[in-house]
């Protein structure tokens, strides 16, 4: 028998400003401030391509900051609490479906700016083949989110992998139809998770490789 001789599951040396007093917020922060940073390069990126090849465009805007992006995420994740049926209705006057908070946070252009331009990768980027990388498209965003999760917590010795399936009805050569699922159509995705259910890992289940058959 070999006794588990790791780190006790707690928060890391990584995370050693986040203390009993820290907010929500905070925490949030500690993971999310580094794809924000990463979404606003790569948008910015995007514009200026966008420019690049528009002879009479309209006159440039000025880069999206990190401030802004961190508005949008929070719209974006509003709008799926609220009753409006179109994008643009968000920011209607009409009082019977007036939200304020948005344009109090965002003016509607600026929203669709960003929105038009967003990226997580460079399209242009030499030397990538989607059909060696099936997520190639947000493959730098995802490994953030992986590394921040094992960065910032020590997980226990109680470890179990497991499968979870993110509903998801778009086209992709990936997607699972699970009949017994509640979600039948999705991305299945293996989670290594510790006995308090922080999730340490993940890794998403891209299909059957070319020439790989069952045994």
């Amino acid at each position: 028998m070999h006794h588990f001789i790791g780190a006790p599951n707690r928060k890391s040396r990584e995370a050693a400003q986040v203390t009993i007093e820290s907010t929500p917020l905070g925490v949030l922060l500690l993971f999310v401030t580094q794809i924000i940073t990463f979404l606003v390069v790569e948008t910015n990126h995007c514009y200026h391509q966008f420019l690049e090849n528009s002879d009479n465009g309209p006159s440039p805007e000025h880069e999206v900051t990190e401030a802004e992006m961190f508005a949008f995420l929070a719209l974006m994740l509003q709008m799926g609490h609220t009753v409006q049926g179109r994008l643009e209705e968000c920011w209607t006057k009409m009082e019977q479906l007036r939200t304020p908070f948005y344009g109090q946070t965002m003016a509607r252009a600026r929203y669709y700016h960003i929105l038009r331009f967003l990226h997580v990768t460079d399209s242009k980027r030499n030397g990538v083949d989607g059909t060696d990388d099936r997520l190639w498209k947000i493959q730098d965003l995802f490994e953030i989110v992986r590394m921040n999760f094992s960065k910032f917590y020590n997980p226990s010795e109680n470890l179990a992998v497991g499968e979870v399936i993110v509903k998801f009805r778009g086209r992709i050569v990936f997607k699972q139809y699970i009949l017994k699922n509640r979600k039948h159509f999705g991305i299945k995705i293996f989670k290594l998770c510790d006995s308090t259910g922080y999730t340490y890992d993940m890794n998403v289940y891209l299909g059957k490789e070319k020439g790989q058959h069952n045994t």
